[in-house]
């Protein structure tokens, strides 16, 4: 249980769902973990449920809005442990306006854009001379999202969003691979969480249920899990990747769930 140890992990985003799942597994290898968030009451409820594991762990409050928030997290960290061996991108603003292209202004459209985009792209430029300090290289995971796999019905400025991060994680590594910083991306799918299990309508988990390879939902875990290997050595040689954990729900024809129901094997 050392895959991470003694390395310092940032995990953004870490007071719900697959934050929190991401945070718990990495200080259970080992890692410094830092939780990150704006509910402060809790977030300090993860640290202490970490701890009570025996990990360790620590809380900074966090506006993935807010530029001066993204610069204290960073240099309020590296202050504290003098360095950063891990960023990972897992905060998002799903709560912002969204919707169809004849639905949304072009601020509310820039406003989803900003946080989801350019809110990963600055948590990475903040961490990245200290990640470039590293001897051991530095590691960065952004959290992107099945929306960037291909169209759909609404949510099309996050949809937009995301498929820019499957982007910029690509360029991250090709310009700073060669100075030791590794930088991918996980896409999960649908995840279902403590948080977020009541507002899934039964119809939509049906849906998803009936097109994932499987017998279950996601879970935070199947995402920590992923980002746990990313952050280790295991993965010295994963750089640039967009990998997509979604239980085989884009890895077939849009026709499967339907034909199975008529236990049909094609047209």
């Amino acid at each position: 249980m050392d895959r991470l140890k003694d390395k310092v992990v940032i995990v953004t985003g870490s007071t719900s769902g697959i934050g929190i799942g991401i945070a718990k597994l990495c200080a259970a290898e080992g890692a410094q973990v830092v939780v990150t968030g704006r509910n402060v009451e809790r977030g300090q409820k993860v640290v202490e449920d970490i701890e009570k594991e025996g990990g360790n762990a620590w809380f900074h409050a966090f506006d993935l809005t807010n530029t001066d928030s993204m610069h204290a997290l960073i240099t309020d960290v590296a202050e504290k442990y003098g360095r950063i061996d891990v960023l990972i991108n897992n905060a998002a603003g799903m709560g912002m306006k969204d919707g169809r292209v004849d639905e949304l202004t072009l601020e509310q459209f820039n406003a989803v854009v900003a946080t989801d985009l350019g809110g990963t792209f600055n948590m990475i430029k903040e961490a990245l001379p200290y990640l470039l300090k590293n001897q051991n290289g530095g590691i960065i995971v952004n959290i992107g999202s099945m929306a960037s796999a291909g169209g759909d019905l609404g949510t099309i400025a996050y949809g937009c969003a995301k498929a820019a991060v499957d982007k910029l994680t690509e360029y991250v590594a090709c310009m700073y691979g060669p100075s030791g910083v590794r930088c991918n991306c996980v896409r999960p799918g649908l995840i279902v969480t403590p948080q977020n299990e009541a507002r899934i309508p039964d119809a939509l988990k049906t849906i998803f249920l009936s097109n994932i390879l499987g017998t279950r939902y996601g879970t935070p875990e199947d995402i920590g899990h992923l980002c746990v290997y990313l952050a280790s050595d295991e993965a010295a040689y994963m750089n640039g990747q967009i990998l997509t954990c979604d239980g085989g729900l884009n890895s077939h024809t849009p026709t499967v769930a339907q034909f199975r129901m008529m236990s049909s094997r094609t047209w």
